[in-house]
């Protein structure tokens, strides 16, 4: 009985053990000249996608980066039409080698209002030095959802979410874009200059 006892005792902690670790969060302030967001970074349903982001971060490739894109359905040169923002490095900082694409379907992390994904081309180009956060929810970024450049059904890979300044993401989704591109798909999305992100660290 002891042992029995002993042996419950142990696989209960160890559970507890584990879904601790599993549920530790990883927060991300991005502190921009708009104010602050506060980002929590899934890297346990989104490993790679996620160490990509957080790997740019460590090696403060986000501090002097900035938002350079928005786009809303008005200006929107793609279909369906969705509502995001689009940041990362900024011309002139080399980012960071593109990760495997993680699908939505096997991270299970939706285009909600607030999700933050990686940008990305064909499948396997995306990688942390481009991101974007959602604001809506936006379906047809998901897998099987219909957008992407490419066409290719596969979605774009999700990693985490806004948990604190959606404001400032709303903000930054409202500064009307000036900025000249000889890229179509872009035109009439682009901010210039850029909301610049001052300094962005773990919390």
């Amino acid at each position: 009985m002891r042992l029995v006892i002993k042996l419950c005792c142990f696989l209960g902690f160890w559970l507890v053990a584990a879904t601790a670790v599993l549920a530790e969060p990883v927060v991300v302030v991005l502190e921009t000249d708009k104010g602050s967001i506060e980002l929590e970074i899934d890297k346990d349903r989104a490993p790679l996608s996620a160490g990509s982001f957080l790997a740019h971060l460590d090696a403060e490739l986000y501090n002097g980066a900035g938002f350079y894109r928005t786009v809303y359905p008005e200006n929107d040169n793609g279909n369906p039409k969705i509502s995001v923002i689009q940041g990362g490095v900024l011309p002139g900082t080399e980012g960071l080698p593109p990760v495997s694409h993680e699908t939505t379907g096997q991270t299970g992390i939706l285009h909600k209002d607030g999700v933050i994904s990686l940008a990305r081309g064909e499948v396997g180009t995306g990688g942390g030095a481009a991101f974007f956060i959602c604001i809506g929810d936006q379906p047809s970024l998901d897998m099987g959802g219909g957008r992407a450049v490419s066409g290719d059904g596969q979605g774009f890979a999700a990693f985490g979410r806004v948990i604190r300044g959606m404001d400032v993401v709303r903000t930054i989704h409202q500064s009307r874009p000036s900025g000249n591109t000889e890229d179509a798909y872009l035109a009439g999305q682009i901010l210039d200059p850029p909301i610049k992100i001052l300094r962005a660290y773990r919390k």
